[in-house]
């Protein structure tokens, strides 16, 4: 909870806090707003839940809406301190609209939140985050992968393989993984693992590749370089990794 507002839970069992000065005065009707009201007389909770499922849902009206509310009602900390999070919880990775936010919460904080100026930037960031691609991805991910440790340790308790492991097993070295284990461990540099294998493992990219320009720096840096790579190093080392098998590598052996 942003700027240190203490809070309490009120006897409906809502979690209540002290009502910052410009959320206090009276509200469209004339009356005396109570605690976490809105001009409009909603409960600023019940907006701020709105705005969070508008935007998950890609309504944008709506969202619009909620965001004016909060905004004109003196809880601008609360509009921007939920957009912020609905940039993590409720978007696909790799957005653009978390700079758009980030960018027009700074000029509602120069402008004051509560101003016409700082609606604005209010309305305009929540109808950038109802635009995105709306997803939740990372919460998914954050829930199952913590009920995957707590099977995974209720399993080694009972000395018993798990039902449902991490998707990356034990990290075991010569594994799925062992491209991982270069002169950046333990384990690679116990093994002599050193610029060579990353190289020609560590240092992949995919599958899109290398674009062309990088591909030829590289190339030509593997070249020049005092170690003699192969042909067939180099060439596996601009190689994309394949979509269906990401982790796949010739053994030391063979390459």
């Amino acid at each position: 909870m942003g700027d240190d507002r203490q809070a309490t839970f009120g006897t409906d069992g809502e979690l209540q806090t002290e009502t910052p000065p410009e959320a206090t005065g009276e509200n469209d009707f004339g009356e005396e707003k109570e605690g976490d009201e809105t001009n409009g007389g909603y409960s600023r909770y019940v907006v701020s839940s709105l705005l969070q499922k508008a935007v998950r849902r890609s309504d944008e009206e709506v969202a619009a809406w909620a965001a004016w509310e909060l905004a004109r009602s003196g809880f601008g900390w609360n509009l921007w301190d939920r957009l912020n999070l609905y940039v993590v919880e409720d978007l696909r990775a790799g957005q653009d609209v978390a700079l758009h936010i980030q960018r027009y919460e700074e000029l509602a904080e120069e402008w004051e939140m509560d101003s016409w100026r700082g609606r604005l930037c209010g309305i305009q960031a929540a109808l950038a985050a109802a635009r995105a691609t709306s997803s939740r991805e990372a919460s998914n991910a954050d829930e199952y992968f913590g009920k995957v440790a707590a099977k995974r340790a209720e399993a080694y308790e009972r000395g018993e393989e798990p039902s449902h492991d991490f998707p990356v097993g034990d990290l075991g070295i010569d594994g799925e993984f062992d491209a991982i284990f270069d002169g950046h461990t333990g384990e690679g540099k116990r093994r002599g693992r050193g610029t060579e294998f990353f190289k020609t493992r560590g240092a992949r990219v995919g599958p899109e590749g290398e674009g062309e320009v990088s591909a030829r720096w590289q190339r030509l840096s593997m070249v020049l370089d005092d170690i003699d790579y192969t042909e067939e190093q180099i060439r596996h080392a601009l190689e994309p990794v394949a979509e269906d098998a990401k982790w796949d590598e010739p053994s030391e052996e063979d390459l």
